[in-house]
């Protein structure tokens, strides 16, 4: 069994989180952290009312370090960095849901984030976490950066094609629509309810904070100068993203064609299903998977994907990133859906 603490246990994928290594095989919770005054981890999800007997503490590097042998570090941008430093640096192993560690040079982080990063010596070699697209990196290593939903919404269908210069790397186009519990837990004022009930919204236009992430990604695959514009918009949804993607199919490729590679490459992936079916939120829903397809509109070709940005978005890859980093079947609790 894998000793496990989660720092930052009160948000929204702390929770989807913690139901997922209640089932895992290999996974013994020891310690839960949070900054919040709540001792009670029922006080904060309901949900898990006698299903796991493990107090709410204030952090302290003596007292987990002791604890655990694995780490997943759910704090925000920013502050997550300093303490995920000391656990490396005392032999745990870490999945950072943060952002933190997921861009390839600090200098590009500070200008998005606008914080000074504590461990800028580890910024660019830290594995990035789609397991699909990085296994062999991820497999094994110390710490690695779970990606961004609306990133994993995107690169998915997007990464294999630009890899294989079945799409042209410049004039891409990602309209997102996420649902709420991306915003996290916190309240923030377009997030209540009668803000975000009946209305659809975009907003960061231009200024998201996953743009870097994209570009970065979407250049790595190319290896050619990318242009991409990314605009996310708020559904009146608790969960899920579905991202359409608008690209310039390369000479003398069609639909048919970016269609077949992503079915061939994804062939023996449990988590992503590429198909026919135009993908909705609804039927990825509290599931680790993506569902993918292709279609046509004149010189365009549409990709499209959906996820539950709180499992296959955060969550869930985190534990696929578990079980890689500690040689377990990738799939290892993660195959039945939950509610």
């Amino acid at each position: 069994m894998i000793k496990v603490g989660i720092i930052g246990a009160t948000g929204y994928t702390a929770l989807e989180l913690l139901r997922i290594l209640l089932r895992h095989p290999h996974a013994d919770i020891t310690r839960l952290t949070s900054r919040k005054k709540a001792t009670s981890l029922a006080e904060v999800h309901p949900q898990l009312l006698q299903k796991i007997d493990v107090p709410l503490v204030p952090f302290s590097i003596d007292d987990f370090s002791e604890a655990v042998d694995f780490a997943f570090c759910c704090l925000p941008h920013g502050a997550s960095a300093e303490i995920v430093k000391e656990l490396v640096d005392r032999n745990l192993k870490v999945v950072d849901f943060s952002a933190d560690y997921r861009l390839d040079n600090w200098e590009s982080f500070e200008q998005w984030y606008n914080v000074s990063h504590p461990d800028r010596d580890r910024v660019g070699s830290v594995p990035y976490g789609v397991p699909e697209l990085f296994r062999k990196s991820i497999s094994g290593a110390q710490l690695v950066a779970n990606p961004g939903c609306f990133p994993s919404s995107a690169l998915l269908p997007l990464a294999p094609v630009i890899a294989k210069d079945l799409i042209a790397p410049t004039g891409i186009i990602i309209d997102s629509k996420t649902g709420i519990s991306g915003g996290g837990r916190n309240p923030k004022p377009h997030l209540h309810y009668p803000e975000a009930n009946e209305s659809i919204s975009a907003y960061a236009v231009g200024t998201h904070r996953h743009q870097p992430e994209i570009d970065q990604l979407a250049t790595r695959f190319s290896q050619k100068t990318t242009s991409v514009v990314f605009t996310p918009h708020l559904a009146p949804m608790n969960r899920g993203i579905l991202s359409t993607c608008y690209v310039d199919p390369a000479s003398g490729k069609t639909a048919g064609d970016i269609f077949d590679h992503l079915k061939n490459f994804y062939d023996a992936e449990p988590f992503v299903r590429v198909s026919q079916a135009l993908p909705a939120t609804r039927n990825v829903s509290h599931s680790n998977y993506c569902d993918i397809a292709v279609r046509e509109n004149g010189s365009k070709v549409i990709v499209l994907s959906a996820l539950d940005n709180l499992v296959k978005g955060a969550s869930g890859a985190a534990v696929q990133n578990f079980n890689l980093m500690n040689g377990f079947e990738e799939t290892m609790g993660l195959l039945t859906e939950f509610a």
